[in-house]
């Protein structure tokens, strides 16, 4: 039936809210559900995902030719193109989630009281997670995974961009987890063909406990000021890495490299560069021409200029960009204060490194800087939910309240006091 325009933003909210209901009597049943249960729906979907593996990829064929098409950059085309191989990478991912312990019921912390009453702080489901993302479709299959082993419904909005992928790994993974007998609304794929469908979702408040944005700078801001339902908002990767006066400099060499070129569309890549005026002149030409023989463009102070020519001058504006892309932005810092203060006014508040053999440095730095997570002689590129051991993660949080740095089961609840007590009255 075609509706005139001015009837869609009510259809729209119609359809949001219906699927969010579903969602809701969905997440009753799951929140009882044993971690037996979860698990067995959790290596359903795994083998699903793996055994559809051909229409997953010939599904993202289609949208990657689509985002070409469109003028869509290579680094954004990357973050959306699916193989194999990352098929089979975010299946394991699913199964690596059905391995670790459940955390509904675990204690947080229990006491009695002086009057005897027995209080006991215990995990719990949040209810239904609303999932707005961009790109990656691999994160249609993480935050269905790591919301269902967490005990809530997940409602996911990708972009336009990744919808056929999103759709046949969501019909994918309902399918799945329906033959082991949980509610196929436990996983939900909203039209992304609509912003009206977005921001219905983040303004679902009473049918959507929690809304978390993955993507760009725009989306996150977006949903942080449109949202009536509580966002866990997710930032942007401005990281740095400092390379201290008491550096190794062949393991510096090595760790900038990987944290810029290992993968440039990530928000764990490098995007920023400070190295320290003592190891400068050693430092300098030797990492210049490692991150110019990939393809790494340079935006540097007059140090790094004076080093090579083809190093372009940095301004304010670059030392505050996520380039996701073969670019960084570099300068000289006179001291460990001098690079805590300028990661302090231009980092997202992600990740940071330092490389030095100092403890006492490290600790003035990791103490200093005020970001997620802060590396020590390692690349930027660990701060991941697999890397720590989540199995997956459903985003990296950048804010300070609730949850912090990857996301992984833990954090995608909430907690509930149960008070035991005999006949107590106040």
């Amino acid at each position: 039936m075609s509706l005139r325009s001015h009837d869609a933003p009510t259809t729209v909210r119609d359809a949001v809210h219906a699927t969010a209901r579903r969602a809701r009597e969905a997440s009753a049943t799951l929140a009882t559900a044993t971690r037996a249960t979860k698990d067995a729906a959790l290596l359903a979907a795994a083998d699903a995902l793996v055994e559809a593996t051909d229409r997953i990829v010939s599904a993202n064929g289609l949208d990657v030719e689509a985002a070409r098409a469109s003028g869509t950059g290579e680094n954004v085309v990357d973050r959306l193109r699916l193989d194999p191989a990352r098929v089979a990478a975010f299946a394991q991912g699913v199964r690596d989630i059905a391995t670790l312990p459940d955390p509904i019921g675990e204690v947080v912390r229990g006491s009695v009281l002086p009057n005897g009453l027995r209080l006991t702080q215990v995990r719990v489901p949040m209810g239904v997670i609303g999932m707005i993302y961009e790109g990656r479709p691999n994160v249609t299959a993480d935050a269905a995974a790591i919301c269902l082993k967490a005990g809530s419904a997940v409602v996911l909005r990708g972009s336009a961009s990744a919808a056929r992928s999103n759709a046949v790994i969501v019909d994918v993974m309902r399918g799945a987890i329906e033959r082991t007998g949980l509610p196929a609304d436990l996983i939900s794929l909203l039209a992304s063909d609509d912003r009206a469908s977005a921001t219905e979702l983040m303004r679902a408040r009473g049918l959507v406990d929690l809304v978390i944005p993955r993507g760009g700078a725009g989306l996150i801001r977006a949903v942080v000021e449109e949202s009536t339902v509580p966002v866990i908002e997710t930032g942007t990767g401005n990281c740095h890495v400092y390379v201290d006066a008491e550096a190794d400099l062949a393991m510096a060499l090595d760790i900038v490299v990987n944290a810029k070129t290992h993968r440039t569309s990530v928000c764990n890549a490098a995007e920023s560069l400070l190295v320290h005026r003592d190891v400068a002149d050693a430092f300098l030409p030797e990492v210049v021409r490692a991150l110019r023989d990939h393809g790494v463009l340079i935006h540097g102070d007059d140090a790094f200029r004076a080093t090579d020519p083809a190093v372009v001058p940095a301004t304010d504006d670059d030392y505050a960009t996520e380039y996701l892309d073969l670019e960084i932005s570099a300068r000289v810092v006179e001291s460990v204060d001098d690079a805590i203060a300028h990661v302090r006014r231009f980092s997202s508040g992600h990740t940071e490194a330092i490389v030095t053999r100092s403890a006492t440095t490290a600790r003035q730095f990791t103490l200093g800087v005020d970001s997620a997570a802060v590396m020590v002689n390692a690349s930027t590129r660990f701060t991941d939910g697999g890397e720590f051991g989540f199995g997956a993660e459903i985003g990296i949080s950048t804010q300070k309240l609730h949850a912090r740095g990857p996301m992984g089961l833990q954090e995608m609840t909430t907690t509930t006091y149960v008070v035991e007590g005999d006949g107590h009255v106040r």
